[in-house]
C-alpha cells in the first residue's frame, strides 16, 4: 500500500508539473490550451484505468488505456527531463542574463517553439526505444567448472529474465521469444522470475501458453518464481505456468540427469505476499551433492556473497532491467553489486539479465532487451 501511495504521489505531482508548463508554453496559442489539458488528464489516468478495469472488463478500451499509459510513463520521464534542463537555464538567466544579448526575444513565441522541440524529441525517443524494446539481443557467456557433471562434458543453457507476459508482451512477442529460444538449440532452458507480468488474466485471454508449450529442450524448462508473480497473487501465475509445461521450482533443488543441479529460490517478495519468508540458502542446498555443478535461479541479485559462500556454481538473475530506460541505470547500478552482465566471485558465476520483455512503458533506452547463451564445460 505504501509502495502505490508514493508511486501514484510521484505520478500525479509529474504530470501536473507537465500540464503547468505546458499550459504556459501554449501561451501565444490559446485554442490548444483545452485540448492539451484534456490530453493531460487523459494519458495521467490511463495507465491506472487500464490496469484496474483489464481485471473487470478485458475488453479494447482497457487495453487501448493501458497502452496508451504505458507509452505515457515514458514520456513523462523524457518531457520532465527536458523541461528541468529549460527550467535550470531560466534560474541562469535570472541571475546573469544573456537571453537579451541576442536581442529582445518574442518570449510566448519563443515558449511555443520550445513546446513544439520537447514534443518531438519526446516522440523520437519513445519511437526508438520502443523500436529497440522488439529486437532483443543473444549475449553468449562461456564458462568452466572444475567439477564433473556425469557423462556430460557440455551444457547449453539458454536463460531469459523478466518476460512480463500479459497486455504489453503479447502473443507476437511470446512467439519470437519461443522461436529465438528454440532456435539456439538449448539443452535446458531457465526462467529466473518475472514470467508473469502481474495478473495472469491478460495472459490467459490471450492463450500465450500455447506458445509456452512449443519451447523445447530435452532438459526441460524451469522457472524460479519473482516478484511480479506473488504480485499478481502467485499462485495463479504459477499454476498457469506449470499447465503449460514450466517446472518452477520454488525453494527447491532437482537433479537432472544424475549430472548437475538446477536450485529455484522463492523471491524475496514472497514474505510480503504471503507472510512467509521464503527458505534460506544453507537450508535449501543442504541435501545438495556440491562434488556436483550447482546452477542457481535467484530472481533478484541481491546478496551475491550469499550465494558464493553457500557453494553456488552459477547464479543466474534479473529484476534489474539495467533500469531499462536512461538514466535508471545508474540507479540500479548504484543499488546493485552486479546490475547487469557477468562476475566471477571466488569461484562462483553470476550473470545477471537485463530481461527479454519490459515493465511499464515497452520502450528501451538504457539498454537492450536479451536471451542469454551460456555454455557451461564441465572439468
Amino acid at each position: 500500500m505504501m509502495f502505490f501511495v508514493i508511486f501514484f504521489s510521484i505520478h500525479a505531482l509529474v504530470n501536473f508539473y507537465i500540464a503547468l508548463r505546458g499550459w504556459q508554453a501554449l501561451e501565444a496559442a490559446p485554442g490548444f490550451r483545452p485540448w492539451f489539458i484534456l490530453f493531460m488528464l487523459i494519458v495521467t489516468v490511463a495507465y491506472p484505468a487500464g490496469r484496474m478495469l483489464e481485471k473487470i472488463w478485458y475488453h479494447p478500451v482497457p487495453i487501448t488505456l493501458h497502452w496508451v499509459g504505458a507509452f505515457w510513463f515514458a514520456g513523462m520521464l523524457y518531457i520532465t527531463l527536458m523541461l528541468l534542463f529549460t527550467d535550470m537555464g531560466r534560474i541562469v538567466n535570472y541571475f546573469l542574463p544573456f537571453f537579451d544579448r541576442f536581442g529582445a526575444p518574442d518570449i510566448p513565441a519563443l515558449k511555443l517553439r520550445a513546446f513544439g522541440v520537447v514534443s518531438l524529441i519526446s516522440v523520437l525517443i519513445i519511437a526508438g526505444g520502443h523500436f529497440n524494446a522488439w529486437y532483443p539481443k543473444i549475449s553468449r557467456v562461456d564458462i568452466s567448472l572444475p567439477k564433473g557433471a556425469g557423462n556430460l562434458e557440455y551444457l547449453r543453457v539458454v536463460a531469459a529474465s523478466d518476460i512480463h507476459l500479459g497486455t504489453i508482451i503479447g502473443p507476437r512477442k511470446t512467439e519470437k521469444l519461443v522461436n529465438t529460444i528454440n532456435s539456439l538449440k538449448p539443452d535446458i532452458i531457465l526462467f529466473p522470475g518475472d514470467v508473469v507480468d502481474e495478473d495472469v488474466k491478460p495472459v490467459i485471454k490471450q492463450n500465450l501458453g500455447e506458445n509456452l508449450q512449443k519451447l523445447s529442450a530435452p532438459m526441460g524448462v524451469f522457472a524460479s518464481t519473482g516478484n511480479h508473480e506473488y504480485i499478481g497473487g502467485g499462485e495463479p501465475s504459477i499454476r498457469y505456468l506449470e499447465q503449460n509445461g514450466i517446472n518452477v521450482l520454488r525453494d527447491s533443488a532437482l537433479l537432472i540427469n544424475n549430472s548437475f543441479y538446477v536450485v529455484g529460490r522463492e523471491d524475496l517478495h514472497k514474505r510480503w505476499s504471503t507472510g512467509t519468508a521464503r527458505m534460506g540458502l544453507d537450508e535449501l542446498l543442504s541435501d545438495v551433492d556440491f562434488s556436483k555443478p550447482v546452477i542457481l535461479l535467484d530472481h533478484q541479485p541481491y546478496n551475491l556473497d550469499e550465494a558464493m559462500h553457500a557453494g553456488v556454481d552459477l547464479q543466474i538473475s534479473g529484476h534489474t532491467h539495467h533500469g531499462q530506460l536512461w538514466p535508471f541505470g545508474y540507479v540500479t547500478k548504484s543499488i546493485f553489486e552486479l546490475s547487469r552482465g557477468y562476475l566471477k566471485k571466488e569461484n562462483t558465476h553470476f550473470y545477471v539479465s537485463t530481461g527479454f520483455g519490459t515493465w511499464g512503458p515497452p520502450v528501451r533506452t538504457g539498454n537492450r532487451p536479451e536471451i542469454v547463451l551460456i555454455n557451461i564445460y564441465f572439468k
